[in-house]
């Protein structure tokens, strides 16, 4: 009888690095949502952030979780260009296109849903104070971890199914958010995942991410004006 014998085991380092980094990041930022103390911090005898922006000191975490580190790990330990990992413009043409047909095709969809929800106006009302620069801060970072860093590293080992995959994360990640957003958003962040797959960038996807975030809180605003 002829012994069976397991396949080779062949990892990619690679992915583990992304996967468990990305994974730490997502529970740090959990556990610890004000991890720098921002509003005490000075730069130039200014504080980083200052109090006329309305911004939460975890939107300013994300960029440091976010956006440096994995574009720390990206250059010193993987030795990769960040443009490989979604850093650029990419397709422009296509990118403008496509960022012009979401937020047409998200903006009435986003104001049924608004004016539907109770559970979203309550969510987001009393957020409109600092827009649209708090919602760019907390998104730019956000969207390069998941549309950017996690697709294409991913991609380098599971090919275009790295759309759905870096989708999985970033719907776990919306857990605490009222219920209908965080159950659209498996099929938000695929969408999310496909412009940035198409246009090898992050930035458009982030361009949609970041009219549907502040065009919802302006509706919820308008609706407890």
């Amino acid at each position: 009888m002829k012994k069976l014998l397991a396949p080779a085991l062949e990892l990619d380092w690679k992915i583990g690095v992304l996967v468990v980094a990305s994974t730490s990041l997502l529970l740090i930022d959990f556990y610890h949502p004000a991890l720098i103390p921002w509003q005490k911090i000075q730069l130039f005898g200014k504080a980083v952030n200052p109090g006329w922006l309305n911004m939460p000191d975890s939107f300013l975490d994300g960029l440091v979780l976010y956006l440096a580190v994995p574009l720390v790990i990206t250059v010193l330990l993987f030795r990769d260009s960040p443009a490989d990992y979604g850093l650029r413009f990419g397709n422009w043409r296509l990118g403008l296109a496509l960022t012009a047909a979401c937020i047409l095709l998200t903006a009435p969809i986003l104001w049924l849903v608004v004016h539907a929800s109770v559970e979203m106006q309550d969510y987001y009302r009393g957020q409109a104070a600092g827009l649209p620069w708090n919602t760019l801060v907390d998104l730019v970072g956000w969207e390069f971890f998941f549309r950017g860093w996690l697709l294409f590293g991913l991609a380098r080992r599971f090919g275009a199914e790295a759309i759905w995959l870096q989708a999985v994360p970033f719907a776990l990640a919306h857990v605490g958010k009222p219920e209908v957003e965080t159950l659209s958003t498996i099929f938000g962040g695929f969408a999310f995942g496909w412009v940035a797959w198409k246009t090898r960038s992050f930035f458009w996807p982030f361009l949609i991410h970041w009219f549907v975030a502040s065009f919802t809180i302006v509706l919820a605003a308008g609706l407890h004006g």
